[in-house]
């Protein structure tokens, strides 16, 4: 008798792997860990479209992930410990312009923004304040950075070992997606090569020594804050995501082990079912391609594991309470939609860094979610909902239509249908994706479609065909001004006056050899993260360790397109 679904989603159900605790209604009804007919796919069951896990929720529910980061280490670290002592779960690092730039905050182009837009990062030393007190041993760290990814992920490595924290236990994600910067963020400092031979290097790294760490967490929510569309979003930010797979094949590494360092961050945004069906087909896609077409054999290789943002876009100024139910719609989408972790954004965030009370009022909106909804009693709620179904159907589609055209800017004439001879390809070697990638980026063909979607979304607006509440319709308000977090200039003064004392401290010479070490290897096909780390060691900053490389490649400068 041939095994159904539903059999062997039972076969794999562990009980012990179930959170003890209440799964039923508010009235007492008992509920199903998950719904579905005999023939129909099942949570944890490949490709994956219901979830990664047969117990979905039940079995470990999402990290509460709030991102936070501003003015100096100090006070963000008071933040961090705020967030974890009323249940945040880990910890995501916002930087600072000059720091997301790879510049020093007494450059002189850093005038004016340090500390404003995230926290203010220039050697080692500071990221040791940053973490003051909490055990990265123990809690789970993403860094949203890409230019300069590699040189503030040594640092955390070396504040990791002052503190004497074992560094090959060390677990979160870097975002370190370079592509989506040259297509939507623009916070690049080199031209791709260097840049994807410096991922490259951190990813042979990780698998080496830290393979609990995920060096790359592949980003659609800047594409899709940008203005693209959601099959858009997720076309991109997949065939990104392919690149790097090309990438780690390309240094000869296992796809079986490389693969599951990959990790996804996407946008929340206020369609609800259109988000839901959004992060539904991207595990389906990522799954069939991964087993498909790069040789992947194992679940976890095929398994597409995602951090959300809610949509900071759809924020607006104009009555801004209204972003409280705006940011709690986009979090349930994302948790239906099966998150692996998520961050909501504050009310204020359209005016300024998030306030104390604002970032409260952020967190609770997750445990409410979770404490209070009973959306996590059974894994994929609303799986076999026609509309659902069609609805990610629909994108998946989509999406494939963008990877065909993706995949002729690079030369090619095959297409997402033809599976077995892309696997061929890549087989000898032939990178498909990453070469229309490069070409789509060379060509500013990527930034003309986001501008495009962009535009049109703009003129259903004004012309009332789309509403967003409180800007084109029930404009009347009662809401007064909020009371907004400012980071006073003071805040950059110290910050330039403490990097000025470590320079003070510190020994140049060294500081001199191992940068001089750093460019050396940087001119040969070695890996270049040992000789970063012995340059980050000796405080050397994030400015001095990106300008030699600077000085050494050059510097990006996006193609003009009209």
């Amino acid at each position: 008798m041939t095994e159904n679904a539903r059999s062997r989603w039972q076969d794999r159900y562990d009980k012990s792997r179930v959170r003890e605790t209440d799964f039923t209604t508010l009235s007492g009804v008992e509920l199903a860990p998950a719904y579905g007919t005999d023939d129909s796919e099942w949570p944890g069951e490949f490709p994956f479209t219901r979830g990664l896990y047969p117990t979905g929720y039940r079995g470990r529910a999402w990290t509460i992930r709030q991102f936070a980061g501003f003015g100096n280490a100090q006070q963000t670290n008071e933040r961090y410990r705020m967030i974890l002592g009323r249940g945040g779960g880990g910890l995501s690092v916002a930087f600072d312009m000059p720091t997301l730039m790879g510049r020093d905050s007494d450059d002189p182009m850093s005038l004016g923004e340090v500390g404003h837009c995230g926290v203010a990062i220039d050697s080692a030393a500071d990221m040791e304040i940053l973490f003051d007190g909490i055990d990265l041993g123990d809690v789970t760290t993403s860094m949203t950075i890409s230019g300069p990814a590699v040189p503030i992920f040594c640092m955390m490595i070396v504040a990791a070992e002052r503190a004497g924290v074992d560094t090959g236990e060390l677990n979160g994600t870097l975002q370190t997606d370079i592509f989506k910067e040259y297509i939507a963020q623009k916070e690049w400092l080199f031209t791709p090569e260097p840049h994807l031979r410096l991922i490259g290097d951190l990813m042979e790294y990780c698998v080496e020594k830290i393979p609990a760490y995920k060096p790359l967490s592949v980003s659609g929510y800047h594409i899709r804050e940008a203005g693209s569309t959601a099959a858009q979003e997720l076309a991109f930010t997949l065939a990104d995501g392919f690149g790097y797979v090309e990438l780690g094949l390309s240094r000869g590494l296992d796809v079986d082990v490389f693969a599951p360092g990959l990790s996804f961050f996407f946008d929340a945004h206020v369609d609800f079912f259109e988000e839901i069906a959004k992060f539904r087909a991207a595990r389906r896609i990522w799954a069939r391609w991964l087993r498909d077409v790069y040789g992947a054999k194992t679940e976890k290789a095929q398994w597409l594991r995602f951090h959300t943002q809610t949509a900071g876009v759809s924020l607006t100024a104009q009555q801004p309470y209204n972003n409280v139910v705006r940011t709690g719609i986009e979090a349930l989408s994302a948790v239906l939609g099966g998150t692996n972790s998520l961050h909501t954004n504050a009310l204020d965030e359209t005016l300024a860094l998030p306030s104390e009370q604002a970032a409260e009022i952020a967190l609770r909106t997750q445990q409410v979610i979770m404490e209070e909804t009973g959306v996590v009693n059974v894994a994929d709620p609303l799986g076999g909902s026609w509309y659902v179904e069609a609805l990610t159907d629909e994108i998946e589609a989509e999406a494939l239509e963008i990877f065909d055209k993706i995949l002729a800017m690079g030369g090619s004439t095959l297409t997402s249908a033809q599976p077995e001879k892309l696997a061929e390809a890549v087989g000898r070697g032939e990178w498909l994706m990453t070469r229309g990638l490069l070409r789509g980026i060379e060509e500013g063909w990527f930034m003309s479609e986001i501008a495009e979607a962009a535009f049109q979304y703009q003129v259903a607006l004004e012309k009332g065909q789309k509403r967003i509440v409180g800007v084109n319709c029930h404009e009347e308000s009662v809401t007064h001004d909020l009371e907004i977090l400012r980071v006073s200039h003071e805040v950059e003064v110290e910050q330039v006056r403490a990097l000025a004392a470590r320079r003070q401290g510190r020994d140049d010479a060294a500081v001199s050899a191992a940068l001089t070490r750093l460019v050396d290897v940087a001119r040969t096909d070695g890996n270049m993260i040992e000789p970063m780390l012995d340059a980050v060691r000796v405080e050397a900053t994030l400015g001095e360790i990106c300008d030699v490389l600077r000085a050494e490649w050059g510097e990006y400068r996006e193609p003009a397109r009209f």
